[in-house]
């Protein structure tokens, strides 16, 4: 299967953003591609709440899931939309950060919210409390997409194996990792823990990243973050990995390559329940 990750810069205005993520979904299909990810927060990137209270919509009335879905279906392809920023009727008022795996007829075959919420402080600058703003979810996503069994995961997750590791043991062949990681970490981490998650659990790691300085109509401090897209193959081995600018990364999706590695080194088997500590 011929796949695109996409790269994206969103700024804080879903409206602004869609038609750059149309337009690039459309390139890579017309590149051949049959599977299209995109990164996390493909519809808006900002840390304003009250900027997010104004622009972002719950599931049924977003735009960018809406469109998104009537593309997939036009070109006929797989799309994982990375996740969009919704609205929740949660009382306390906080968004999902929601992952979908949309077929080629536009239906959502599957969705994930993010289970892991970053809430650190990786230097003075660079201090976030996603649980602020977003809610967490509380349950791991295996889908089907005829291809590839697919597990859905999201950024900051990456962090947390044992989440790859049930999914890979219930049967996933690729593992979805859209990202808007931090500079910081991103330049400490990111490669190294994409590639680990592959080679633990013998699966394609796809990671469509957000890049570079995201621009805000509210005119606060623009987020920033560290792009390099990577697609990692079962063995550990790096397809594609983009720089720090939007664009389009095609590689093949090889799904035999999945038994391959776990037969040479079958750990997934091997995982032993123990006592202690």
């Amino acid at each position: 299967m011929k796949t695109a990750l996409i790269q994206l810069c969103s700024g804080d205005d879903p409206a602004v953003n869609l038609p750059v993520t149309q337009n690039l979904i459309a390139e890579a299909a017309a590149r051949g591609a049959g599977f299209v990810l995109t990164p996390e927060v493909t519809n808006c990137v900002s840390t304003s709440r009250s900027r997010q209270q104004a622009v972002l919509q719950h599931e049924a009335d977003d735009i960018t899931l809406a469109a998104l879905r009537a593309q997939a279906a036009d070109l006929g392809l797989w799309l994982l939309i990375g996740s969009l920023a919704l609205k929740t009727d949660d009382a306390d008022g906080r968004f999902a950060n929601r992952s979908f795996l949309i077929g080629p007829d536009g239906a959502i075959v599957a969705w994930y919210d993010k289970i892991h919420m970053f809430d650190v402080a990786v230097t003075p600058e660079e201090t976030f409390r996603e649980s602020d703003g977003y809610r967490p979810g509380a349950r791991a996503v295996l889908a089907s997409a005829g291809f590839a069994r697919i597990g859905m995961t999201v950024c900051y997750d990456v962090r947390f194996a044992h989440l790859y590791h049930r999914l890979a043991r219930a049967g996933a062949d690729v593992l979805t990792v859209p990202a808007a990681f931090s500079p910081v970490t991103g330049a400490a981490h990111w490669a190294t823990l994409l590639r680990a998650r592959a080679i633990e659990t013998g699966c394609f790691v796809l990671a469509p990243a957000q890049c570079g300085t995201h621009p805000r109509e509210d005119g606060g401090r623009p987020r920033r973050t560290y792009g390099h897209s990577m697609a990692i193959a079962p063995w550990g081995e790096v397809l594609t990995e983009a720089g720090t600018d939007p664009g389009i990364h095609i590689f093949d999706l090889d799904a035999s390559l999945v038994g391959e590695a776990r037969a040479r080194v079958p750990a997934l088997s091997h995982t032993r329940d123990f006592d202690g500590p």
